[in-house]
């Protein structure tokens, strides 16, 4: 029987953590998959084209992204403005994935050392990043991934536009206080220097409000997020109680970004509701930070 090793010890021959949500929020097939993915960029609430694989692709200027992680029907649409607009410019070597943990599983920040499969093939993860980014309060903890969406529901959106060419780290954040948070992304800040990483932040905001509450707190928490100050949304959550799942992911995020000199601008806001008629629905934004 073959064994997990300890958490805090990454694999030397790392496995490769099958989909979690697969046949749920989003489809199981290769084939519907993309045309799923190709739907969300068509949608009326999305960017309303396709990424053009054959123009030549400029210098990046986005340092970082917020995105949604419902199911594709719901959230993919919104999420969909960010990656299209990272579509036209150069990938990066790394997209360091900050997800939610939903689950409660593992520790506070649990780092990924299995290469992901999804319905379009295997991301690999980068075992450089990881080997810089594994150290205390950060801990390998794959089992802990295992039942997780919000990173999960990214990567096929990310592999349509850069294929085998996409590396990623997934680091799995659990809500904790701010100070600790903000240590986390002054080290992800300090290990990603000179490095080519884009970061990417997944989270939905107020849940299950009627949909001009969630309208209201989601712009509260928006308009927060936009002014790059953690502690400014941070504080904003939590004195508001607004039920944004990935606080704690974006948090790291905007403390990561301390310092970059970056500007946020928001890309495309929606609910659930806006799909179809719901007395409580689930707000998302698609948020980009350029330099």
């Amino acid at each position: 029987m073959t064994r997990d090793p300890p958490a805090g010890a990454p694999r030397s021959n790392p496995r490769t953590r099958p989909p979690a949500v697969a046949g749920s929020f989003y489809p199981r097939t290769r084939e519907n998959l993309l045309s799923a993915i190709e739907g969300a960029f068509l949608d009326p609430r999305g960017p309303g084209s396709l990424p053009d694989r054959r123009a030549k692709r400029k210098e990046r200027t986005l340092l970082a992204g917020v995105v949604p992680h419902a199911g594709y029907m719901y959230s993919g649409a919104i999420a969909a403005h960010f990656y299209r607009k990272v579509a036209d410019m150069r990938p990066p070597e790394t997209v360091l994935v900050l997800g939610v943990n939903h689950h409660g599983l593992g520790g506070l920040f649990s780092l990924s050392d299995e290469n992901w499969e999804t319905p379009l093939g295997v991301v690999p993860t980068d075992r450089e990043l990881l080997k810089a980014l594994n150290r205390p309060p950060l801990d390998v903890d794959g089992p802990a991934h295992r039942r997780e969406h919000s990173i999960e529901v990214e990567l096929p959106f990310l592999q349509y536009l850069w294929g085998e060419k996409l590396r990623i780290v997934a680091l799995q954040v659990t809500f904790t206080e701010r100070s600790l948070l903000e240590e986390v992304g002054a080290l992800i800040r300090e290990t990603i220097r000179g490095k080519d990483v884009l970061l990417l932040a997944s989270s939905d905001l107020s849940h299950y409000l009627p949909p001009s509450e969630a309208r209201h707190w989601d712009g509260i928490a928006i308009e927060s997020l936009l002014s790059l100050a953690p502690e400014k949304l941070y504080d904003t959550v939590v004195r508001n109680d607004i039920s944004m799942c990935g606080i704690a992911p974006v948090t790291v995020l905007l403390a990561a970004l301390r310092g970059s000199g970056g500007h946020a601008q928001l890309l495309q806001q929606g609910t659930s509701g806006d799909v179809e008629p719901m007395d409580t629905v689930v707000g998302y934004a698609s948020v980009g930070v350029e330099h």
